[in-house]
């Protein structure tokens, strides 16, 4: 057995580890193994004449076209301050209420999360919006920025978000080789519409947890989360709330709506919420020439990162390949212990720790295409891996040392709120994500139900 495909893989790792770009390393390193396979004749040349194919693949990938579009619509959001709104009118609308400004920062980090699906950038958003005012209003520090980083990641999880429609295009493709390759010539597909029906119930199942958890924390606990003591004149009004919360919430529901309604496709769907925000940014007089070329500018920054990721893990994969990985992985997984349980087991475990190292871009790009072909031939359900990976790196970007929600908080954090505080407080959320990741395992109906009912 040749294990060569293992040894590209783990120096690839270590060339990560030394800090070396993620798409140049991706590259590199499989133009190395290709060469020196060429010098030693163990790799075919002529298979390198398919990367010129898939790159072209990539850059007309109409599905892909939603990732720019939904980054802008994120962007806008958050530019335009429309969400510091929500937090502030909320906020104030439920000062009184025990616990009131943490349900409102997992409620409006939800909304933030949906609309970006970018760990970093909410968790970076809410922890500047939300975590002084937690603070200043005597909150436990353990608990505000446990509560901002596991809010964070919810992005993960919430549709319509980037990482489920780079994880469904992905899992779309790895569904329909692992039929080829069980020799069904006219194979099903998998859209990002479903893996979109398939995240829902989870997510909001995530949610409620959050929210009991908090308020169970509020009552047992009231110290660690005083009640806001806000004059009168201070707090909002209903009505005042709901003008603040109604336009984001329809732009949303527009958005997913139509997706899983099957009215427009996920690009279609991008484009309505790149149109929406920019009419919401409008509506409340927020844009104009030095928020729109910054949008445009961070928006042109990580598309263009995410598709030199692509390119450089499509690369990966077809050196990957050609040295025989694909049937490497599919007799590794039939000799574990306990068939399609032990190597999901194993995919989900490596997945984990490789939360710790790299983002979601880089695992769904490098690893699904790997192994989900082979675990998809082994019967599991592509929705519910879809969901079940969505939700394993959401808790791995969340594990200290090495969460990534943790390091991008930190950044933001004041100096007086040790490490140590942040990793206790977002131990409870790390079990609540377990709970989830435990009921999806064994109800996979929670991810499967609503596509069935959807699209059957």
């Amino acid at each position: 057995m040749d294990f060569t495909p293992l040894i590209m893989f783990a120096a690839t790792f270590v060339a990560l580890a030394f800090g070396y770009p993620v798409a140049a390393t991706l590259a590199g390193v499989a133009l190395l193994f290709a060469l020196g396979g060429i010098a030693t004749g163990a790799f075919n040349p002529g298979d390198l004449g398919f990367a010129i194919g898939r790159i072209f693949g990539i850059v007309t990938n109409q599905t892909l076209i939603a990732v720019p579009l939904f980054v802008f619509m994120g962007v806008v959001l958050e530019k335009t301050r429309i969400a510091e709104d929500l937090l502030k009118s909320i906020s104030g609308l439920l000062s009184g209420v025990p616990g009131g400004l943490a349900l409102t920062v997992v409620f409006v980090g939800m909304l933030m999360a949906a609309s970006t699906g970018i760990v970093g950038a909410t968790v970076v958003t809410m922890g500047l919006m939300s975590l002084p005012t937690m603070l200043k209003q005597g909150y436990k520090p353990s608990l505000a920025t446990g509560t901002i980083s596991a809010t964070g990641t919810l992005g993960q999880i919430i549709p319509p978000s980037i990482a489920l429609v780079l994880l469904g295009d992905v899992l779309s493709n790895a569904y329909q080789q692992a039929q080829l390759n069980m020799g069904v010539f006219a194979p099903k597909s998998v859209s990002v519409g479903d893996l979109f029906a398939g995240a829902i119930v989870p997510g909001l199942i995530l949610v409620g947890l959050y929210f009991c958890y908090l308020l169970l924390r509020a009552i047992l606990d009231p110290e660690s989360m005083p009640v806001d003591r806000q004059q009168p004149a201070q707090r909002a009004n209903l009505l005042e709330a709901l003008k603040t919360l109604i336009p984001p919430l329809i732009l949303i529901f527009a958005v997913l709506g139509s997706i899983l309604l099957g009215w427009a496709t996920p690009t279609e769907a991008a484009g309505v919420g790149a149109g929406g925000a920019l009419l919401l940014a409008t509506f409340y007089r927020r844009l104009n020439v030095s928020i729109l070329r910054d949008t445009c500018e961070s928006t042109l920054s990580t598309t263009a990162m995410v598709f030199f990721i692509l390119i450089g893990a499509s690369i990966f994969s077809l050196v990957f390949r050609g040295y025989g990985g694909d049937e490497l992985v599919q007799t590794l997984f039939e000799s574990m212990p306990g068939g399609m349980w032990g190597a999901l087991g194993i995919v989900m475990l490596v997945i984990f720790l490789l939360g710790f190292i790299l983002d979601f871009i880089e695992i769904t790009f490098v690893v699904v295409p790997i192994v989900g072909p082979v675990l998809l031939a082994m019967g599991i359900d592509p929705i519910w891996l879809g969901v079940l990976i969505a939700v394993n790196l959401q808790t791995s970007f969340l594990t200290p040392p090495f969460g990534f929600a943790l390091f991008y908080l930190r950044g933001v954090t004041p100096a007086s709120v040790p490490t140590s505080d942040m990793y206790r407080g977002v131990i409870p959320f790390i079990f609540l994500q377990l709970i989830l990741l435990g009921l999806v395992i064994t109800w996979p109906a929670l991810t499967t139900w609503l596509p069935g009912v959807l699209y059957d």
